[in-house]
């Protein structure tokens, strides 16, 4: 079985989940695995060796300006033309499956060439219904045109639907307790300046921030790190509190690990407000709308973890892929649910 596997560069969520599953995938001797990335300029990835020689697109991806999607900057910005290009040139030929994590060029050149192609990520979750989770139509149908697939393989916190399964984390078996006083935050859409300025209202608290425009160094209460998949589990593990915007990946590991969570969704990015608003009608998160040091304070303050232990999803989806992807996404639904269990207030 040869598979080539897209990866959606423009979130470090996308590669998260697709590391874990790869990490799995490539020691498997029943496939042969390729990867494409796309969304992101080669030159700013990083920590890319379990893609091995991974093939690079420029593909397409929302762009965001001041904390918020961007449509004019969307349309304008993205290369139009050379998608088109790459995706009429991309040979499947030699491959008998494409998994797609919401990446387009790899979907689209499976429907031109006929190649089953599954949908595998968050994005996908929002293909069919949610009964917890509501979008417009029309955004329904920009997801759907956007990176299309034969096989749906949605993700979600919870079974909302047959089409879903609990998130891919890697290692999300294991439990990590931290510091009441370290805090991560992850807020890759913010201006740093913003974000560095807003936890120095709270000393008495470690605020470790991860952003693509940080110049590392610490500065009082607040020390800033370049993203890496070195450094960032290991503050990860050592905080009780996660701050980040609503991308589904980094909400999902703190669930995962119990850790206290509060959400800033990107303004503009459907996703994201449908993920905030989940979260809090869930009770499994709290949510800000702007920057906010009342937000913050009040979260610090009063908030509780959750913790949802889900099963470790990679081996299975390696062994369901390995084995032709025939069994039902419904039967697959089934199997992993079974194993999940919500625990409230464990700090």
């Amino acid at each position: 079985m040869k598979i080539l596997v897209g990866i959606q560069g423009t979130g470090n969520g996308h590669l998260s989940r697709c590391h874990a599953l790869a990490e799995v995938l490539n020691k498997d001797s029943r496939v042969e695995v390729d990867y494409l990335v796309s969304g992101r300029a080669q030159e700013k990835l990083f920590d890319m060796e379990s893609f091995g020689n991974y093939a690079w697109r420029a593909g397409l991806s929302f762009q965001v300006r001041d904390g918020r999607v961007s449509l004019f900057d969307t349309l304008s910005q993205n290369p139009w033309l050379q998608f088109w290009d790459d995706v009429r040139s991309l040979d499947l030929s030699p491959y008998d499956l494409v998994v797609t994590d919401f990446e387009p060029v790899t979907a689209w050149a499976a429907r031109r060439q006929g190649v089953r192609c599954i949908g595998m990520g968050r994005q996908y979750a929002f293909f069919k219904s949610l009964s917890d989770v509501h979008i417009n139509p029309l955004n329904r149908a920009m997801l759907k045109q956007f990176a299309p697939c034969d096989t749906v393989l949605g993700m979600h916190w919870q079974n909302s639907g047959d089409h879903v399964i609990p998130p891919l984390i890697h290692g999300a078996q294991h439990v990590q307790p931290g510091s009441g006083q370290e805090v991560l935050v992850y807020l890759p859409f913010e201006p740093i300046e913003q974000v560095t300025q807003l936890f120095k209202h709270f000393p008495e608290y470690q605020f470790k921030v991860y952003h693509p425009d940080a110049v590392p160094g610490v500065i009082g209460n607040v020390e800033c790190f370049k993203p890496s998949r070195t450094t960032f589990p290991i503050h990860f593990a050592q905080a009780s509190g996660v701050i980040s915007n609503a991308g589904f990946e980094t909400s999902s590991e703190a669930l995962a690990r119990g850790k206290k969570l509060l959400v800033k969704p990107l303004h503009g990015q459907f996703e994201q407000m449908a993920n905030a608003r989940c979260l809090v009608e869930r009770q499994l998160g709290s949510r800000m709308v702007e920057l906010s040091p009342g937000a913050i304070e009040d979260w610090l303050e009063d908030s509780k973890a959750v913790r949802i232990e889900w099963p470790d999803v990679a081996p299975i989806i390696t062994d369901w892929l390995a084995n032709g992807a025939l069994e039902s996404v419904r039967s697959l639904n089934h199997r992993l649910w079974r194993v999940s269990e919500i625990r409230r207030a464990v700090a």
